[in-house]
């Protein structure tokens, strides 16, 4: 008998509740109901090293109600309830209802009916169904009311600094990038969310560096991660060993940046900070359907769509903050190659690896996941040494031999231009398997501009000029998509065009 998708509901409720708020850390309790009626707990964290809230407020309770719920948005599939316990308004819960939805079908596509090797067989043959509503579970708010003294359009609004940007940063080149531009042509603050897992090796180098050379520099810790993994033991849906599976996804989450976003807001929201930075490049916004679903590629909060959705719910809020990449028409390669080239020094910081590892002070790379191989095929391209950010002789060379056996997690014409010079470098053996993937796709060292995935209209009008003439000078010409083919254009003539931002304070670009 097939596995249906009201199989998946496995739990009777998730409650976020009991939510502390301190000046420097809130905590929020999470109890699951099981269906046998057996209750479980564990507590989500945020931990600040300066102080951010004031127990007091309202707004400051409201802020942490919402950071607290972010985890659970993930869960919408398996329970019958999600219950809210704290301080939220009409404009959250109907963002949190929205995104709980719109993770729910992601969920549904990319975790269960996509090919999930952390599934029990029983449960890997689900077929695919066109639903109006995915999410199974009632979402319940319950707590503190909207005080009639709140001010939606809060005086602070109008004192944020444009000209400051708030970089939510790792040890990837993306965030890398976007810290070296913006405090080369404005002011920078790098925030590392600093998981409880080891997903923080990744930031380490990156972060202590900046303690040194970056005073704006700050870290949020976050346990996210063991709430994350406790979820996940507690389905009976997922393989018992699911931890000793390697693999280059996770097992259920989908909702994992807003996680790390909302932890960021308190500083950007205390330092009067206007711009909050996410560094996704062009393949990362995608519309697709599947079976008549449509979907975001798994990559929904990495898309310019997830940036303009959260710019809407802070202008609602009254914060106005404004969200955006300063990267969207950058390929994955034309980034490392502005990185290196532009900025040597932050690139020895980076690390892109699945399974990094301590050596001395300093986190390395495993040179042998997929990550990996694609980094060092990237940078031998480009025709720079990946030993400056911790490759050895010996990985280097296994890593560039494993990609003429397997191929890498790029879009197709990425990984084709990747190949292709790869081939033309005489980098890696000619064979069947590098020959079929290798095609020259000169777009890929273009900045690339379309009306979908990468424009204008969704970066502030005061950073543009600056962005596009130094982007111009490493990339290999500016296209624009026109009618299914690239069309070339120009710095002069992209800005005459002057389509403003679409998110303005009261109807003025601040």
């Amino acid at each position: 008998m097939s596995i249906k998708l009201s199989d998946f509901i496995v739990f009777d409720y998730l409650k976020v509740h009991e939510i502390v708020v301190e000046p420097k850390r809130m905590k929020a309790t999470y109890t699951l109901g099981k269906k046998d009626g057996e209750t479980v707990s564990n507590t989500l964290i945020y931990a600040y090293t300066e102080k951010v809230f004031d127990p007091k407020k309202w707004e400051d309770r409201n802020l942490a109600s919402t950071m607290a719920a972010q985890v659970a948005l993930n869960y919408g599939l398996f329970c019958d309830e999600i219950i809210f316990e704290g301080a939220f308004d009409e404009k959250d819960q109907s963002f949190l209802r929205a995104v709980t939805e719109n993770t729910s079908r992601e969920v549904y596509v990319h975790k269960l009916l996509a090919n999930n090797e952390f599934l029990r067989p029983a449960f890997s043959d689900l077929a695919p169904e066109k639903k109006s509503k995915y999410t199974a579970a009632k979402l319940i708010f319950e707590g503190e009311s909207t005080p009639k003294t709140v001010q939606h359009k809060t005086a602070a609004s109008a004192e944020l600094d444009n000209d400051a940007y708030i970089i939510l940063s790792s040890g990837g080149k993306d965030s890398l990038l976007s810290y070296g531009i913006l405090n080369e042509l404005q002011t920078a603050h790098p925030i590392y969310v600093n998981e409880s897992g080891r997903h923080w090796y990744t930031a380490y180098n990156a972060y202590h560096k900046m303690l040194e050379i970056e005073p704006n520099t700050s870290r949020v810790w976050c346990n996210c991660d063991r709430i994350f993994n406790w979820m996940v033991r507690q389905m009976p849906f997922i393989r018992e060993n699911y931890q000793n599976i390697r693999a280059d996804i996770y097992p259920i989450r989908l909702w994992t940046v807003s996680v790390f976003l909302f932890g960021v807001l308190p500083l950007a929201r205390k330092r009067k900070v206007r711009n909050i930075i996410i560094g996704n490049e062009y393949d990362t916004t995608l519309q697709l359907q599947q079976n008549g679903i449509t979907h975001y590629a798994a990559l929904y909060d990495q898309s310019k769509y997830f940036d303009n959705a959260l710019t809407r719910y802070y202008d609602k809020k009254g914060w106005d903050f404004f969200q955006f990449s300063i990267l969207r028409s950058l390929s994955e390669l034309l980034i490392l190659k502005i990185l290196v080239k532009r900025y040597p020094d932050l690139q020895s910081l980076q690390v892109s690896c699945h399974a990094a590892h301590k050596e001395g002070e300093r986190m390395m790379p495993c040179g042998k996941c997929e990550k990996c191989r694609r980094i060092v095929g990237m940078l031998k391209a480009l025709e720079e040494d990946p030993a400056r950010c911790g490759y050895s002789e010996d990985q280097i060379i296994q890593c560039l031999k494993a990609l003429e056996g397997k191929s890498v997690k790029q879009l197709g014409s990425d990984a084709q231009q990747l190949y292709h010079l790869l081939l033309e470098k005489e980098l890696i053996s000619d064979n069947p398997h590098t020959r079929k993937l290798a095609k020259k796709n000169p777009e890929i060292m273009q900045l690339r501009f379309d009306e979908e995935r990468s424009n204008l209209q969704d970066m502030p009008e005061n950073i543009r000029e600056q962005l596009l003439s130094l982007f111009n000078e490493y990339s290999e010409g500016i296209v624009r998509r026109n009618h299914h083919k690239w069309d070339t254009t120009s710095v002069v003539d992209l800005l005459a065009e002057n389509k403003p931002y679409k998110f303005t304070i009261n109807n003025e670009q601040k």
